[in-house]
């Protein structure tokens, strides 16, 4: 079961979080999210439990406790939904042209 946890303080590691799930059980995998750019976590993972009652327990034992002054907020995860692909949306829209390209010569 893939378990999300979020409100995570930056100065988690995934090694913190191994520690605190695996008194619950097995774990397959730790992963925290980090910026691209930067390299900095943006405050939640993921946590992978092959075994769903060890997963569930975790989440039971797990939701609301502190880890480096930060309440975890521990629950199953929601499936990834399909966002559509592309930059950053259209032109700014108002009434007189968007945001650029509308000159005439």
């Amino acid at each position: 079961m893939r378990l999300y946890v979020g409100n995570l303080s930056k100065e988690v590691t995934e090694d913190d979080l191994r520690g605190a799930f695996e008194t619950f059980g097995k774990l397959d995998e730790v992963s925290i999210v980090k910026d691209r750019s930067n390299g900095v976590s943006k405050g939640f993972a993921f946590v992978e439990m092959p075994v769903g009652d060890e997963a569930k327990n975790a989440i039971a034992g797990l939701q609301g406790k502190e880890l480096k002054g930060r309440s975890m907020d521990v629950n199953e995860a929601r499936p990834k939904t399909d966002r559509p692909s592309g930059g950053g949306g259209g032109y700014g829209g108002g009434r007189k042209g968007g945001g650029g390209g509308g000159r005439r010569w």
